[in-house]
């Protein structure tokens, strides 16, 4: 068959096949049954245009998992929706002076023709955007119950800024110091916004982690830890030289505490001016302005020179009462803590780094260290007995930090304490095409809700407005919409102007699609407690730090609320990798992309679903360069005319057929059903082809008439549409059943023809091996040993057998030698 002819075949299958799954509504769950019920969920589409090859790997395997449970009896939800509001949306919009609601919608009735023209098995029922006012009004719902519980609060603060979105962003869309979206560096800048307290949760989503280690990647949860990063340690006060209150300190080590020689405040802290002496002031300054620039990560960043300003000002040691000069530096961060650290350099490279930039005093004070680190410039590790630390000296580092701690809380200079790497979220946004915040500003009343029964607070047209970024919301231009009688006292007041961060939207959307069209709340809860939670996750593992860990803390706050009776979202997470060409990511302005569209119209649906389960593990990258579309349809041409050439009826038994396909068929069955719950998709489909191989080697061999063949053909057809379903539809229908295959049920396996038929006989003289028989995997002892002797008897000769050492049915050794 030509290209151009499969091309228009598998586009004609196509055709036919997804009006009759709409017409049959075969992806609806049904929710009302007994049978066990089972939510399997993809991350949900972003509409910045048509689907893409990552859409393809990604939805390709969620759907295959959806598919099997269907087929083994299951009750399945899978849910179709778009992540709408957001940044690219918007900037896209913008750039073809579109309104970014209209390039939306247009982006989303795209995609979801192609989702169904990929064949995905959605239920289209459940269909939802985020930026509907319908949804988003109890996005705005829960906001408001966030903040009754103190876990939303607004505050001025030193936040990232994206120069080119214009707008704040949280830590975790921060990727090696520039904007996750745009990838523009990112700045700081002062401003009041909005955060959610997710620091309230970090030891419930740390601890919580025990319930996801059998279904979640290691590497995941290996991630979302260190990004929490819970240090155990104790908090220290240092008096301060002409200051009333101390500064606290935290560190994980309070056992090297006599080695602290200097403390180090953030230098864009609050604190930092407030210890500053009047002569440092304008260095201050000026060190200020010129790190203000620096991200987070850059100013973590290993091995970089190491600047700083003398502030001018000493705190007391609190166990020796030295004076200890304090320094401020961008190697500290504001949101640490209180922004201040006590240096130890002998034990940590990065103050010893500061140190030596600036001649400051290094303190050694574990035993066995060999050279000086101020001469070496390495710090040395901070482990063995300790020496020059007063009541700790001899200590092990157990007992001095227990000592210390209870010293500390004895003298009330500090106590025993937790820290964490883990920041407020923080959602306030500069943008429009966003999540309203529902709150009024009252200049008598201050913050006031927006009340339940007024919600969705609805985003006004803004049409032929400029919504460009300007380093302020466009909702502030929206004089009609902004101005509003306060709901407490009915004076002026203003609408809140910035929209909430969109991973907002998704840390709970799991939730509505069992009800997305509930009008008495976010969603029912009789629904969530039938599907909830979700059975398997499948998605990018570029969500572990976002998406993945808001949701786990949303559904956590959510079960506090009452409104659910379970702390974790996500049972089981599957990762796909990236779909790369020629070793590289796909880009638009690396000019090597790969339309997703075009091997659709040339391979057909089936071939590209194929390609991308068979490439390799789901979690592995896949590079197009290296795979074979036009292999995908050959194989399933070939697959196709198997159906074409059985000529036994339906419903033929087939125990009278050719013993050695059926045990083939039985095989495969099991193999592909465990390969298929291990997400070992591309060894499936290898079982599946050789399966093809062995049966159309049958055809050829005795014709097409044996029950076996039909047997083996259906179990084809079956399996096939996990990966392939409108080829398997077709193979269905032409082996004479009425549609769906998506409902025929998974082939049962007939554990007899999965045993092995016979095995290979090792037979040995004295160890080595000589000869090798082929035997009944039944066979008996005195049954084997005089099968072993008859085949070997040419190679014994006159030798004696002294003994006889019997393995059945893998093995007879025959111990030779000189008979007694």
């Amino acid at each position: 068959m030509s290209d151009m002819t499969r091309a228009d075949n598998a586009a004609s299958i196509q055709s036919k096949w997804q009006k009759v799954w709409e017409e049959l509504d075969v992806f609806a769950a049904d929710g009302t049954g007994e049978r066990e019920r089972r939510y399997v969920l993809d991350m949900f589409a972003y509409p910045s245009g048509d689907l893409h090859m990552g859409h393809a790997e990604a939805f390709a395997l969620g759907d295959a998992v959806a598919r099997y449970w269907v087929q083994r009896g299951y009750d399945v939800l899978h849910p179709v929706g778009w992540d709408s509001f957001g940044l690219p949306a918007e900037n896209a919009a913008i750039k073809r002076n579109l309104h970014p609601a209209d390039w939306t919608y247009a982006n989303i009735d795209t995609q979801a023709e192609s989702f169904k023209r990929y064949g995905v098995a959605f239920d289209w029922s459940t269909r939802l955007h985020t930026s509907d006012p319908e949804y988003y009004r109890w996005t705005q719902w829960l906001f408001l119950r966030f903040r009754e519980r103190g876990l939303a609060y607004r505050q001025a603060s030193l936040v990232n800024w994206c120069p080119s979105d214009q707008t704040v962003l949280a830590n975790e869309q921060i990727i090696d110091g520039a904007c996750e979206r745009c990838g523009t560096a990112v700045t700081k800048r002062d401003l009041t916004q909005w955060f959610f307290r997710i620091t309230a949760y970090a030891d419930r989503l740390l601890d919580d982690m025990e319930q996801l280690r059998d279904g979640w990647p290691d590497r995941v949860l290996t991630m979302q830890q260190n990004w929490i990063g819970r240090s155990q340690g104790a908090h220290i006060d240092f008096m301060i030289d002409g200051r009333e209150a101390p500064v606290r300190v935290f560190t994980t080590r309070p056992d090297t505490v006599f080695g602290a020689t200097f403390l180090v405040v953030a230098a864009d802290s609050a604190l930092a001016g407030e210890l500053c002496a009047p002569e440092r002031r304008a260095e201050l300054d000026v060190y200020r302005e010129r790190t203000a620039p620096l991200s987070d990560i850059d100013r973590l960043t290993a091995g970089r020179a190491k600047t700083g300003v003398d502030l001018g000002c000493y705190a007391i040691h609190p166990f020796t009462g030295e004076r200890l000069p304090i320094w401020a530096s961008d190697y500290v961060l504001a949101n640490y803590g209180s922004g201040a650290v006590m240096a130890v350099p002998a034990h940590d490279q990065r103050d010893l780094d500061f140190a030596l930039a600036f001649g400051l005093p290094v303190q050694t004070v574990v035993a066995g260290v060999d050279e000086d680190p101020a001469a070496t410039g390495t710090a040395a590790p901070a482990e063995g007995q300790y020496v020059g630390s007063g009541f700790l000296n001899g200590l092990d580092r157990d007992t001095a930090t227990k000592r210390v701690v209870a010293e500390l809380e004895r003298n009330g200079q500090g106590e025993a304490g937790v820290q964490y790497r883990l920041r407020d979220w923080l959602v306030s946004r500069q943008r429009f095409w966003g999540c309203p915040i529902p709150i009024v500003h009252c200049p008598d009343c201050g913050e006031v809700p927006v009340p339940d029964e007024e919600l969705p607070v609805r985003l006004p047209d803004l049409r032929g407005g400029d919504l460009a970024p300007a380093g302020v919301s466009p909702l502030a231009a929206a004089e009609e919409w902004v101005n509003v009688p306060c709901p407490g006292c009915g004076g002026p007041a203003k609408r809140d102007t910035d929209t909430m961060d969109t991973f907002v939207d998704s840390s709970w959307y799991f939730l509505r699609y069992c009800s997305p069209n509930y009008t008495d709340g976010p969603f029912d809860a009789a629904a969530v407690r039938k599907w909830l939670p979700v059975a398997q996750y499948v998605g990018g593992v570029e969500h572990a730090i976002l998406h993945l860990l808001y949701a786990r803390f949303f559904t956590k706050v959510i079960q506090d609320l009452g409104l659910i009776d379970f702390s974790e979202p996500f049972l089981a997470l599957l990762n796909q990798g990236q779909v790369l060409l020629n070793g590289s990511a796909m880009s638009k302005s690396k000019g090597n992309m790969v339309d997703l569209g075009s091997q659709i119209a040339e391979f057909g649906v089936d071939a590209v679903r194929l390609t991308m389960v068979f490439a390799g593990p789901p979690e592995d990258d896949i590079d197009w360069a290296d795979v074979s579309p036009a292999g995908s349809a050959r194989f399933l041409a070939r697959a196709l005319r198997l159906a074409e050439d059985v000529h036994s009826a339906p419903g033929t038994a087939a125990q009278a057929g050719d013993i050695a396909l059926r045990r083939s068929t039985h095989q495969v069955i099991a193999q592909v059903t465990d390969l298929v719950e291990a997400h070992r998709f591309n060894v499936a489909v290898a079982r599946i082809m050789e399966l093809v191989n062995a049966t159309r080697k049958r055809i050829d061999a005795s014709g097409s008439e044996d029950p076996a063949v039909r047997e083996a053909v259906e179990a084809v057809a079956v399996m096939l549409s996990l990966f392939a379903p409108y080829t398997a539809e077709e193979m269905w229908e032409r082996l004479g059943h009425s549609p769906s295959v998506a409902r025929a049920g998974w082939p049962e396996v007939d554990p007899r023809l999965t045993v092995e038929e016979s095995v290979t006989c090792v037979i040995q003289f004295n160890g080595k091996v000589q000869h090798r028989l082929e035997v009944s995997t039944d066979i008996g002892e005195e049954e084997l040993v005089s099968a072993a002797r008859n085949a070997v008897a040419q190679l014994l000769g006159e030798q004696q057998i002294v003994r006889t050492v019997a393995r059945p049915p893998r093995l007879v050794n025959f111990v030779l030698g000189s008979a007694k």
